[in-house]
């Protein structure tokens, strides 16, 4: 084969072919194993349903059909079809060179010569200074775990898990013992799901089976919630945060919410109103932190591991519930059991979405603009300010930038390469934000506000 700008087959003959081709290199075939040359115009143009491709450190790879069968799912993958998923697979991946034997029969060929290795659109000093300082965080041993830390925090839940049965088991069933059982069961909730984010990111264990396997257990047993469903929904949020129609944490719009400013505008020049959003900012506090988890993600979840067929998971899930009502059956009944799990998941969405949409709803939101890694991460995302106690009631994701910028980094780290982010944001003029607590929470509110009305004058008078 000619080392030529040529075009690719679609067929399954093709694959195979390709597998054949990559093995022959592999042995010193000769020319026969050579691959094609493209340009990045030849690869943006592959960013549809009947042909994905992407670049990952010049190797242009053929995902159209792969994506289906990727471990992340197939959404995560297809959102950087036709783009250099290079930073993104560094970022997401723990072990690189097992990953990258599976990716030959991907291969189809590398960007030609005279083709520059970041995208043209993007700021190649700055993609390549953010590199560097991914290369010196690994030198620095700072994507290392410390278990024990991991081990501290599994153990105070399970101590608060404890503290709640015997609440309720020594001091009788009244109501203080009742609230105070519940907001120790709530509290479990929240540092539960932080410590199940942790694994599932690959935080802790330094092979992928082990994050796997204690994942489906912290967030199954002790949350009642599939694995599947969060890997789903949260890989593809961190490899396009805030981008409309890619990250599904931002999917709230346009049905409940306007979000964004250009977005908001656009809603309103449409003349779309699925609901008054110039008074979202009063609503978000009746259909948001209240309602999330009991009214919503509560049920889909059960739909979610069956329509999927993740049978695994679901079997988890039930283990939680059944220990639920074995625990607390016994001393409330079934009324008091079920009254008690519906003000627990009451507690812990107020909790979990004021600290998961502090550090983004208040930031950037857009269509996807194909930023460097670097911006696309930090215009969606802001910090709060480092305390013990913000780093324990947000299981340390203040440190959002840093958690974005290497997702599998452990939480115990991102104070010590927070200095390193600051420096290099400040050489290329990229806005680090970092805030009080409340202040962020009071951002949420502002930002809604903001959007509903650049909706309505947009609507009224566009």
């Amino acid at each position: 084969m000619s080392r030529v700008n040529a075009p690719v087959v679609r067929s399954d003959h093709h694959t195979v072919r390709r597998c054949i081709e990559i093995a022959m290199a592999d042995k010193g075939a000769g020319s026969c194993g050579e691959l094609p040359y493209f340009t990045w115009e030849d690869v943006q143009k592959r960013c549809t349903r009947e042909e994905r491709w992407l670049v990952i450190k010049r190797k242009v790879y053929d995902i159209t059909r792969f994506c289906y069968k990727h471990p992340g799912g197939p959404r995560v993958i297809s959102h950087y079809a036709g783009q250099d998923a290079t930073d993104p697979f560094t970022a997401f991946h723990i072990d690189k060179e097992l990953v990258q034997k599976h990716m030959k029969c991907l291969l189809i060929g590398e960007l030609a010569p005279g083709q520059p290795s970041v995208e043209p659109s993007k700021n190649a000093a700055l993609v390549e200074d953010f590199r560097a300082l991914r290369s010196t965080v690994e030198q620095m041993g700072l994507l290392k775990p410390n278990k024990l830390f991991f081990l501290g925090v599994l153990l105070h839940i399970l101590l608060i898990d404890v503290l709640a049965w015997m609440t309720l088991h020594y001091f009788g069933t009244s109501l203080i013992p009742f609230l105070i059982t519940a907001l120790l069961l709530g509290t479990l909730q929240a540092q539960a799901g932080w410590l199940q984010h942790d694994f599932g990111h690959l935080s802790v264990f330094s092979k992928s089976k082990w994050n796997h396997l204690v994942h489906k257990f912290v967030i199954g047993h002790l949350k009642g919630a599939p694995a599947s469903w969060w890997n789903h929904l949260h890989f593809q949020h961190h490899a396009k945060p805030n981008c409309f129609r890619k990250d599904p944490d931002i999917n709230m719009h346009p049905l409940f919410f306007a979000l964004g400013k250009k977005l908001s505008v656009e809603l309103g020049m449409k003349k779309k109103k699925y609901m008054p959003y110039n008074h979202q900012h009063k609503y978000f506090f009746l259909i948001g932190p209240p309602a999330l988890l009991p009214l919503y993600f509560q049920w889909y979840i059960f739909y979610f591991a069956v329509q999927r067929k993740q049978w695994w998971d679901l079997a988890w899930m039930i283990s939680f519930y059944v220990r639920f009502g074995f625990t607390y059956i016994p001393l409330i009944g079934i009324g008091g059991t079920i009254s008690l799990f519906m003000l627990v998941r009451f507690l812990e969405s107020n909790w979990f979405v004021w600290v998961t949409q502090m550090n983004h709803i208040p930031m950037h939101i857009d269509y996807d603009d194909n930023k460097e890694w670097l911006s696309a991460q930090l215009q969606a995302t802001c910090n709060v300010d480092q305390s013990f106690f913000n780093d324990w009631f947000s299981g340390h994701l203040n440190f959002q930038i840093e958690h974005h910028l290497f997702p599998t980094m452990p939480r115990h780290n991102y104070s010590k390469v927070a200095p390193l982010v600051r420096s290099l944001c400040k050489k290329y003029g990229v806005d680090y934000q970092s805030k009080p607590l409340f202040t962020a929470f009071a951002d949420i509110v502002h930002s809604l506000k903001e959007s509903g009305e650049l909706w309505l004058d947009a609507y009224l008078h566009k």
